[in-house]
């Protein structure tokens, strides 16, 4: 299995459980947070997504599906047009009201830049530096892996109050 071929498999991993997360969900339950300060499912989605987004187009040199795509007009939240949901308050968590196709369908787009950029990728392209923000420098591996990461426990909290709303009969 080659590199390109791993990170296939990983980033496809996340958009299954993406899927298993939101799939007949409404709005309300998309919407719903255990406790007034905790995150929605919706808002974890959109969120490990705009994640996802951000930094493979950033690594990528492309443009963020989110404004490519017209999903920043389409979603219509009363948020910055770039964020990303990282640092956001209990007030903007609750701005994110998404349906759950909205939010498949902007995973998916979402997906496919990412398995198109990766597909292309070799060994020698994993040691780029993407980031000199940080101490060590972040390299294009580093962040992939940290991207997958992100999203995975996302995912899982989103799944986790899944859970919630099934026991509960919501």
């Amino acid at each position: 299995m080659t590199s390109s071929e791993l990170l296939i498999d990983a980033f496809g991993r996340v958009q299954d459980s993406v899927r298993g997360a939101t799939e007949g969900l409404s709005e309300e339950q998309l919407a719903f947070r255990i406790d007034p300060g905790a995150n929605s499912i919706g808002w974890l989605i959109w969120h490990l997504t705009r994640i996802q987004d951000d930094h493979i187009a950033d690594a990528a040199g492309l443009d963020q599906v989110w404004i490519s795509g017209g999903w920043d007009k389409k979603f219509g939240l009363e948020l910055d047009r770039l964020s990303t949901g990282y640092g956001h308050t209990s007030t903007e968590v609750a701005k994110v009201r998404v349906s759950a196709k909205n939010l498949i369908a902007y995973y998916d787009a979402v997906h496919e830049q990412t398995i198109e950029y990766v597909s292309g990728l070799t060994d020698a392209d994993l040691p780029r530096v993407v980031d000199t923000a940080w101490e060590p420098p972040v390299t294009l591996a580093v962040r992939l892996v940290s991207v997958v990461h992100d999203c995975m426990e996302h995912v899982g909290q989103a799944q986790f109050i899944r859970g919630v709303l099934q026991r509960a009969g919501a």
